[in-house]
């Protein structure tokens, strides 16, 4: 893919890292990405995938911008409450960055759509906090050979995971899980959740997706970054691969 001059003057110092440089830019221009959650990790993930000239844009979120979620949904302004998140998101990217394609979809995902919704794409970034919509996007990653980018947050705490299971060596999202779909969930509305660290976490793993597209860098997949912000402390482990898993083992 050939950028423009306009596109190499906006990509300057992204070309000049000689880890990324023209071929990696081009990388970018042609990959398609969905993020699925556009909100406080989905913010920055969208924010910065955008400005990096990442061509096509897939957001799905079914939600409508309300007033407690400003304190960490930085898309998102006084304005904009009580309208749908993808459509905001949708305008947001077109002021951001007019080189880069954007389709939305105002649904929640489920296991009867997540496939269909992500085919094709060469990056999937989860920022849900519905573990069954996450259970869905990764089992959907999964068979679809798509590489997942999973971030969560609560509280003070963090955690980021990439995912490529069906390789030999490589775990999926339910080796490090397990299979508990009755799980409750907790989400930050009863728990609480630090605003900024949406913005850490979301940033993170945007640089996740760019990783995974022009390939800077060592390979992440199989790895969980937990983060502790009490502490000001990152940790990373090794996730092993789960020969008995349903999705990915055997």
């Amino acid at each position: 893919m050939t950028l423009s001059d306009a596109e190499l003057e906006r990509y300057a110092r992204h070309i000049v890292l000689r880890e990324v440089g023209g071929t990696g830019q081009a990388r970018l221009a042609a990959a398609h990405v969905v993020v699925v959650g556009a909100g406080g990790i989905g913010s920055p993930v969208i924010q910065y995938l955008a400005a990096a000239g990442v061509g096509t844009l897939s957001v799905i979120d079914d939600d409508q911008v309300d007033l407690s979620n400003l304190q960490r949904q930085t898309l998102f302004g006084t304005a904009d409450v009580g309208r749908p998140k993808a459509e905001v998101a949708q305008e947001a990217i077109a002021r951001l960055n007019p080189h880069v394609a954007v389709t939305v979809h105002q649904i929640r995902v489920d296991a009867g759509s997540a496939a269909r919704l992500i085919a094709g794409a060469d990056v999937v970034v989860d920022g849900t906090d519905n573990f069954a919509t996450r259970l869905a996007v990764a089992d959907a990653a999964t068979a679809e050979r798509v590489p997942l980018v999973a971030a969560s947050v609560g509280e003070f705490e963090g955690q980021l995971g990439v995912f490529r299971g069906w390789e030999p060596d490589k775990p999926c999202y339910r080796c490090f899980v397990g299979h508990d779909p009755e799980r409750p969930d907790r989400s930050c509305a009863d728990t609480g959740v630090l605003g900024a660290l949406t913005g850490v976490v979301g940033s993170l793993a945007a640089l996740e997706a760019i990783r995974a597209i022009t390939g800077f860098g060592e390979d992440s997949a199989g790895k969980l970054l937990l983060i502790d912000t009490l502490a000001l402390r990152f940790r990373t482990l090794v996730l092993p691969k789960d020969p008995g898993c349903p999705a990915c083992g055997g």
